[in-house]
C-alpha cells in the first residue's frame, strides 16, 4: 500500500511548486524548517489522495512520518486523523493513536503539520482525559512541541472551554519565537470569537507586556479604534 501511495505522490509532484514551498516554509540554513524537502503538492490534493489509503496500518504510517518528504508526513497525519476519528467510541485504540502521535512529535516538524493535527488528536484526547499533558508540553524546549501545546487547545475552544488556552497562553507569554507568538495570538482570537468578555478580561492585565505579534493576532477581530488603543497601551 505504501509503495502505491508514494508512486502516486511522485506522479503528482511539481518541481516549480516545490521551490516555492521551500521558501514559504523557511527551509534555509538556520531557519525553522531547515532541510525539509518538498514534492510540490497542495494540501487539498494531498487530502484527496489520502482518502484512498485510510486503511494503511500504523507500521506504514510510521514509514511515511520518517520520510524526508514533507508531503509524505502530511499524508501520514491526514490518515492518522481519520483513524482517530473512526475510533471515537474505542478508547484503547484512540489511546494507541494518541501515544503513536506523541512518539512521533519530532517528525511533526513544521507549523502546517502541527496545525492540521494538534487539535484533532492530542487536543481531542487530552480534552476527554482532562489531564495536564498540554500544560507540561508547553514547557518543552522544542518549538514544535510548544506549538502543539497551544494549537491543541483549539479542541477545548470548540467546546467552549477556554481555561486551557488561557493557562497555556500564560506559560508561553514570554516566548520569543514568532511561530509561538502567532499561535498563541491565534488561539486567543478564537476564544474572543466565542466570548469577547473572556478575552478582554485576559488581556486587561497582560496586553501591555505581550509581544506585539501575539497581541495583534489576538485582537485582530476587534473594532479598528479599539485595536489602536490596545496597541498604544491606552485601554
Amino acid at each position: 500500500m505504501i509503495e502505491e501511495l508514494k508512486k502516486e505522490l511522485d506522479d503528482e509532484s511539481n518541481p516549480d511548486k516545490a521551490k516555492g514551498l521551500k521558501r514559504f516554509f523557511k527551509t534555509g540554513k538556520g531557519q525553522y524548517g531547515e532541510g525539509d524537502v518538498f514534492l510540490g503538492i497542495s494540501l487539498p490534493e494531498l487530502r484527496e489522495i489520502a482518502k484512498k489509503y485510510y486503511n494503511m496500518p500504523l507500521m506504514e504510517i510510521q514509514q511515511l512520518l520518517d520520510s524526508k518528504f514533507h508531503e509524505h508526513r502530511t499524508v501520514a497525519l491526514i490518515i492518522l486523523i481519520h483513524k482517530y476519528k473512526e475510533m471515537k467510541k474505542n478508547y484503547p485504540l484512540r489511546r494507541k493513536i494518541f501515544e503513536f502521535y506523541i512518539k512521533n512529535m519530532h517528525r511533526i516538524n513544521n507549523w502546517d503539520l502541527v496545525d492540521i493535527s494538534a487539535p484533532n488528536i492530542p487536543g481531542d484526547f487530552v480534552y476527554e482525559e482532562k489531564s495536564d499533558y498540554l500544560r507540561n508540553l508547553a514547557r518543552s524546549e522544542s518549538l514544535w512541541e510548544k506549538r502543539i501545546s497551544i494549537v491543541s487547545t483549539y479542541a477545548f475552544i470548540r467546546n467552549k472551554n477556554f481555561g486551557e488556552t488561557l493557562v497555556i497562553a500564560d506559560i508561553l507569554m514570554k516566548d520569543e519565537h514568532d511561530l509561538i507568538q502567532k499561535a498563541v495570538g491565534w488561539m486567543l482570537r478564537e476564544v474572543g470569537k466565542r466570548s469577547m468578555s473572556v478575552l478582554e478580561l485576559f488581556l486587561a492585565s497582560r496586553y501591555k507586556e505581550m509581544p506585539r505579534t501575539m497581541l495583534r493576532y489576538a485582537i485582530e477581530k476587534f473594532p479598528e479604534e479599539t485595536r489602536k488603543k490596545y496597541l498604544k497601551g491606552e485601554i
